[in-house]
């Protein structure tokens, strides 16, 4: 048996980010139950780490197993390389493998983009409008990117720690015609939506300037020794999470708040119950939305890059 192989050319071609929130939306509104998600395995290496995500869906199994590797950058290489192994879910045979780094690099901003839908929805807001977004690195493009794609972006800012890597990322969507320029922390007041896609362990911005309207995504982060938003913002927005469980386990933007215990006991909505309209948070307040990443996320986007890429009739035998 040869086992076909999706790289990052074609499953970039296979999976628009318009298709890649489908593919969620789809899933959740299935029944796809993202508490069912095993926790994230991680295994060190003498260059590194691995990290191993298992999952399952209605139709396959599945996981992912990426490297992360610090030095990497300075040398020349990628910091996260990995491969995701699709299998039929009742016979556990393998299907394909596939670009693990840019299944990360599509799946992640489609999730975030997903809840940001709904959760401009609440507003009655079917665009973006006025858009932050903390981060340059290529996680923050792509979020970008997502979130025009599917809700529109009237105007963007991009902050991050280098001036000049700020400067760049605005000047790329300013020439796909995205009013867009460089900015401080202080541009938060204004924004509609705020993206925080970094790798910080402190709050990357004062909570207060949040307005009550605005509605922010944190995703950049995993682990309780991590954190992007302060926990003054979480408490008093309305939080919602992939899974209460994952949640619980490492979002670090959370903890520091509330105790797990607290959380536990109430305040924590589900992106299925955003999704299914089960989600009705209290007006007055801002809108949190906390990814730390889920294994059912790879599989969900895997499983529908499979179905597009081979023939129906094939994919049967």
């Amino acid at each position: 048996m040869t086992l076909p192989y999706i790289d990052a050319t074609e499953l970039a071609a296979l999976m628009s980010p318009a298709a890649a929130v489908a593919a969620l939306e789809d899933a959740l509104r299935g029944g796809q139950d993202p508490e069912l998600d095993s926790p994230r395995l991680f295994a060190p290496l003498s260059a590194g780490e691995f990290l191993l995500m298992p999952a399952q869906s209605a139709k396959y199994a599945g996981v992912k197993v990426a490297t992360v590797a610090p030095g990497n950058p300075a040398k020349g290489h990628p910091k996260i390389q990995g491969t995701y192994l699709l299998l039929d879910g009742e016979f556990l045979t393998p299907l394909a493998a596939l670009d693990g780094a840019e299944l990360t690099l599509i799946r992640t901003p489609a999730v975030t983009t997903l809840a940001l839908k709904h959760l401009l929805g609440l507003r009655g807001a079917t665009r973006a409008g006025a858009v932050a977004v903390f981060g340059t690195s290529l996680q923050a493009d792509r979020h970008i990117e997502a979130l025009h794609a599917v809700c529109g972006i009237d105007s963007l800012v991009v902050v991050g720690r280098r001036d000049e890597a700020a400067a760049a990322l605005a000047e790329k969507w300013a020439g796909r015609g995205v009013p867009a320029r460089s900015g401080s922390a202080a541009d938060v007041a204004g924004a509609d939506v705020v993206v925080c896609a970094t790798s910080s362990a402190t709050p990357i911005f004062d909570g207060a300037l949040v307005r009550d309207g605005a509605v922010v995504a944190a995703i950049g982060s995993h682990g309780l020794d991590a954190r992007e938003v302060d926990p003054s913002l979480a408490r008093r927005a309305a939080v919602v999470v992939e899974g209460r469980a994952s949640a619980l386990r490492e979002a670090g933007d959370l903890i520091p708040a509330r105790s797990p215990q607290e959380w536990a006991a109430g305040g924590l909505a589900t992106l299925s119950e955003l999704v299914n309209g089960q989600f009705a948070p209290t007006s007055g307040k801002p809108l949190l939305y906390s990814g730390v990443g889920m294994s059912w996320e790879d599989i969900v986007v895997a499983g529908r890059a499979y179905e597009l890429f081979i023939p129906p009739a094939a994919a049967m035998h």
